[in-house]
This record gives C-alpha cells, structure tokens and sequence, in this order.
C-alpha cells in the first residue's frame, strides 16, 4: 500500500495515496450525484407544483370557458328565441302592413273608380249640356239668321224696334198714362205717346230708325266709302228729326220735344261716338235719340211724376183717411184709459181678499195652537172659529 506508483514532481505517489484520492473522488462524485438528485427532485417537485398550478388554472379556464360557453349558449338561445319573436312579430307587422296597404288600395281603387265613374258621369253630363248648347247654338244661329231678315226688311224692323219700345213702355208706366198709335189733330199716328199728370199734351216717342246706313258704315272697308256711308247716315237721321219735327210737333197739342227711340245699344254708342254733330242737330230741333237704357230710365222717371201726381190727387182722401185715424186712435186712448181704471180698481179688490185670507190664516193657526187672545179670555169669550170650519166651542160643552 506504500509502493510508490509514480513521482508527481519531487512528491513520490503511493497506492494508498491513489486509492484515497479516488475514495475522495468517488465520495465527490457521490455527493455531486446526491446533490444533482436532491436538485432534480427539487426542480421536478417545483415542475409539479407548477404543473398542478398548471393544471389548476388550465381546469379554472376551463371551468370559467365551458361557463362562458354555457352564458354564450343561453345568450345564443335567447337571442335565438328573440330573433324568432321579432321574426315573428316582423312576419306579423308585414302581414298586416301587407293588409293594410292591400285594403286601402283596394279602397283608393274603389275610390278611384268611383271618382272615375262620377266623373265620367260629370262628363256626359256636361257633354250632354254641351250638346244641348251646340243644339241651342245652331238655333240661335238660324233665329238670328231669320232676325237678319226680318232687319233686312224694312217694316219688319219697324215692327221689331217698335215691339221692344212697347215692352219698355208698358212695363213702366200704367195703362192710362200711355197710348199706342195714338190719332193727332192732323191725322198722324206716332208709335207712342205718353200723357203726363196735369198736361194734356202728350210726349211723343218715335221707334223708327234708319238702319242700313249704320249697316253700310259699319260693313265700309276703304276711307272713301266709309266717308260717304257716313255722309249718307247723317242725312238719313237728319232727315228723320226734321220728319218727327213736321209730323209730331203740334203747338198746343203734342210737347215740345220728342224721342227717336234707337232700338240697339251698340247703334246709340256708334252714334254717339262718330256722329256728335247729329247728335247735336237733334238736340236743336228738340228731337232726342234714346237707346232701350235710356228709354227706360225716362219712363222710370214719368212713372215718379206719375206716381206723385196720383198721390197729389189723393192728398184730400189721405188727409181725410188721416183725420179718421186719429180719432180712432182717440177713442182707442179713451178706451185704454178705462180699461186701466177698471185694473185699477180689481187691483184694490184683490189686495183686500189677500188682506183677510191673511188675517183667515192667521186666525186659524192660533186656534189650531190653542192660543186665544187674553182680552177674550178676561171677558170670558171664546175666540170666533171661521165659518168655514163649521165648528163651535161651545157644542164641545
């Protein structure tokens, strides 16, 4: 054991030298290898704690996933229910969305068509009053085609204007006040003539009238022959004033002026506008042209005079009407007068029945309370029971 193996250095080594290193070396090598384990069962127990944490915390998210999972499976299924009640409710609302708008277009096609047939009928209707106009048109077309022949002749337009100032005439003044083709003293017969209160001289009214010299001006188309239409117009109308003047104008029998009746308003506007100095002419020779209007407010005139000179006529009779009245009114003042008396007098009678139904009343209710006045009852008396009682104290003895 104490041979010497080898020399380490100056140091000689011996077996027992060896053998005691390598027990030492072994003995390190047993430690390092305790230690190693000692260590490796340390780190695989920190291994396992930390995988039980692990497994622990992988359970817990599990846990916290498969509750989320449960959450999200309740929230999918309420959403789910949810979605089919707004499904539902939406299927129901466009149902009845659908019915509603189905039943009012239904109604507004109703509607429509209502409207339609009435306007349609509207239509007829007016086509029908439209033909009616059209029918009524074409008459009126051939009446004024016949009225322009009957103005073509010259005595049917003496009757047309004469008829038209005979309604005028007539529906103005009373019967009495005016005469058609009234005989003068020198065998003429004007178309009208009109008396007035408290003359004896009648207003003469002529309705002839020359028209077809205001025609042939009217249808002139150069200057030269419309200057001798109008030439020819203003002799005609002269010579028709100085006609009226002649025939009509009878110092003492007729008045002093006289009217040429012109039976159209357009005619009198024409000549008047165009023609002022016939106009003029005819005022001088106190003849007055007269269109229907004015013909119309002059006998609305005659008729006030008319009318004021009757009631002048009757002022006596109205007064006498008047004085009656008033005696009458008298005697019915007198009446009244009376009449109020007689009030009067019931009135007073009345008070003095209420008077003693009062007293009646009171009388009864203090018998009725056995209350009797104290002078009666020192004299001994009863009180007196109204005869309509039909009692007596004095029997209840």
């Amino acid at each position: 054991m104490s041979d010497v193996l080898f020399m380490l250095g100056a140091r000689p080594v011996t077996v027992a030298e060896i053998l005691l290193a390598i027990g030492g070396i072994a003995l390190v090598l047993l430690l390092a290898l305790a230690i190693g384990a000692w260590r490796a069962g340390k780190r695989r127990a920190l291994e396992a704690d930390e995988q039980t944490a692990r497994a622990d915390d992988l359970e817990t998210r599990i846990g916290d996933l498969v509750r989320s999972q449960t959450e999200l499976t309740g929230r999918i299924q309420s959403f789910a229910e949810l979605l089919g009640g707004r499904q539902a409710e939406l299927a129901r609302t466009v149902t009845e969305r659908l019915d509603s708008v189905s039943h009012r277009l239904g109604e507004g096609m109703t509607n429509a068509a209502r409207a339609t047939n009435e306007s349609l009928g509207q239509l007829h209707e007016r086509l029908a009053v439209v033909d009616a106009a059209q029918s009524r048109l074409a008459e009126l077309s051939s009446h004024l085609v016949t009225l322009k022949d009957v103005l073509a002749n010259k005595q049917s337009r003496g009757a047309f204007g004469q008829g038209r100032m005979e309604a005028i005439v007539a529906d103005g003044l009373p019967k009495d006040a005016f005469a058609f083709q009234h005989t003068l003293s020198n065998g003429k017969r004007p178309d009208c003539v009109v008396f007035l209160p408290g003359d004896e001289r009648p207003l003469v009214i002529d309705a002839k009238f020359p028209l077809e010299s205001i025609t042939a001006f009217r249808e002139a188309k150069g200057e030269a022959e419309q200057r001798a239409c109008a030439q020819r117009l203003r002799q005609d109308i002269t010579k028709h004033v100085s006609d009226i003047a002649e025939r009509y104008f009878l110092p003492g029998e007729t008045q002093d002026i006289a009217l040429m009746f012109v039976p159209s308003e357009s005619l009198y506007a024409e000549i008047h506008e165009n023609f002022d100095d016939v106009m003029q002419k005819a005022f001088r020779a106190r003849v007055m042209l007269v269109s229907p209007s004015l013909l119309m407010l002059s006998i609305q005139v005659l008729q006030v005079i008319v009318k004021d000179a009757r009631m002048q006529e009757q002022t006596e009779i109205i007064r006498s009407e008047v004085g009656k009245l008033m005696e009458d009114i008298g005697r019915l003042r007198d009446r009244a007068f009376n009449l109020q008396k007689h009030f009067g007098q019931a009135s007073e009678d009345i008070e003095q029945v209420l008077i003693s139904a009062d007293k009646l009343t009171k009388r009864g209710a203090r018998i009725e309370a056995l209350e009797f006045d104290e002078d009666s009852a020192a004299r001994g008396k009863r009180p007196e029971i109204p005869a309509p009682l039909g009692l007596k104290l004095g029997a209840a003895e």
